[in-house]
C-alpha cells in the first residue's frame, strides 16, 4: 500500500484540497460499511473471522510503521494505556459480529453506531460536558427509527433476534470506551511530538493486543484458526486491508479538512451503506417501514453527533 499525496501539497489551492478530502471521506466511509457484509460471507465463526481481521490488520500496520514511519520507543505509561483499547476492542468485535449473524450487517451496523450517544454521556460523567437540546433530540429521533425498523413491536421479536439488538447496542458502547481510552494512549505516547511513536504504531499494538485477547476466546469456545479455502482467505485480507487499515487511513487523513457537521453526516454512509448490501447482496426484504426507520434513525445520530467536538472513529 504506497502513501498517498498529502493534502497539503496537492495543487490547486483551498478548494482542490477540500475536494480530495471529500473524496477521501466517502471512501473511507463506504469501504467500512462494508465490513459486516465481509463478517457474514466469510463463513467462520464469529470470534474466529475478528481473530484474523486484527491479526491481519496488525500485520499490515506494521509494515506500514516499518517501511514509512520507523519504529519508536513508547513511553511505559502509553503500555499500560494500550492494554485498555485493546480489550474493549476485542469485546467491541466479539459483539459485533455475533450481532451481524443474528440480525444482519444493515441494522448492526447502525446499532454500533449508537458509539456516538455513548461518547457523549462520557463527556457529561466524566469531563463535564453538558448534554445540550440536540443530543435529546438525536436520542427520541433515534430511538423511534429503532422502534419503526424493529416492527413496533418488542415482545413479539424472537428471543435470539431481541439478543442480536442487544449485542448491536453493546457494541457501541464497547467502542466508545475503544474511542476514549485510545485517544489517551496516544496522548500517552505523545504521537504529535517529532520523533515520536506515530498513531500507525499504536493502533498497531493495539490491533495485536486485540488480536491476541481474540485468540484466547477462540481457544476457550474450542474453534478452529483455520482459513478453509483461499476465498476466505481473500475475504480476511480485504476486511483487514480494504475494511480496516485503508479506510481508517482514507478517514483520518480527510477529517482535518472537512468541517465537523459535514464529517459527521458522511459517516452516516457506514450503516446506509451496509444496510444497502444487506438488501442488494443478502437479499434482505427490507419493508417501508424499515426504509423510514432506517432514514429517522441516522438523522438522529447524525442531529446528536453536531455538538462541535472532535469526531470519533468510525464503527469498526
Amino acid at each position: 500500500m504506497g502513501m498517498a499525496t498529502p493534502v497539503d501539497e496537492l495543487p490547486g489551492g483551498a478548494e482542490a484540497q477540500r475536494r480530495t478530502a471529500l473524496v477521501r471521506m466517502l471512501l473511507g466511509a463506504c469501504l467500512i460499511g462494508s465490513n459486516g457484509l465481509m463478517v457474514r460471507i466469510s463463513g467462520l465463526p464469529p470470534t474466529v473471522s475478528a481473530f484474523w481481521r486484527m491479526a491481519l490488520a496488525g500485520v499490515l500496520f506494521a509494515a506500514m510503521v516499518t517501511f514509512y514511519r520507523g519504529w519508536k520507543p513508547i513511553p511505559a505509561r502509553a503500555w499500560a494505556w494500550l492494554a485498555l483499547p485493546a480489550c474493549a476492542f476485542a469485546a467491541d468485535l466479539w459483539l459485533w459480529h455475533r450481532s451481524i449473524l443474528i440480525v444482519g450487517p444493515g441494522l448492526a451496523t447502525l446499532l454500533g453506531n449508537a458509539q456516538v450517544f455513548f461518547m457523549a454521556l462520557a463527556g457529561a460523567l466524566l469531563f463535564g460536558e453538558r448534554i445540550g437540546a440536540a443530543f435529546v433530540a438525536g436520542l427520541g429521533l433515534t430511538a423511534f427509527g429503532l422502534w419503526l425498523l424493529l416492527g413496533g413491536d418488542w415482545a413479539s421479536l424472537p428471543a435470539e433476534y431481541r439478543w442480536g439488538v442487544w449485542l448491536g447496542l453493546g457494541t457501541g458502547v464497547c467502542y466508545a470506551v475503544y474511542n476514549l481510552t485510545l485517544k489517551r494512549s496516544q496522548s500517552e505516547a505523545d504521537c504529535d511530538a517529532p520523533g515520536a511513536a506515530s498513531t500507525e504504531q499504536v493502533l498497531c499494538i493495539a490491533a495485536f493486543g486485540t488480536a491476541l485477547l481474540l485468540g484466547i476466546v477462540v481457544r476457550a469456545e474450542g474453534h478452529s484458526f483455520a482459513i478453509p479455502d483461499l476465498r476466505t482467505l481473500a475475504i480476511l485480507l480485504a476486511l483487514a486491508g480494504i475494511g480496516h487499515c485503508l479506510a481508517w487511513s482514507l478517514i483520518s487523513r480527510a477529517m482535518a479538512r472537512l468541517p465537523v457537521t459535514l464529517v459527521g453526516l458522511l459517516l452516516l454512509l457506514q450503516p446506509l451503506v451496509a444496510f444497502l448490501l444487506d438488501v442488494l447482496v443478502l437479499h434482505h426484504d427490507a419493508s417501508g417501514r424499515e426504509w423510514l426507520g432506517l432514514g429517522v434513525a441516522l438523522a438522529g445520530i447524525f442531529v446528536a453527533g453536531m455538538k462541535k467536538r472532535p469526531i470519533s472513529e468510525p464503527i469498526a
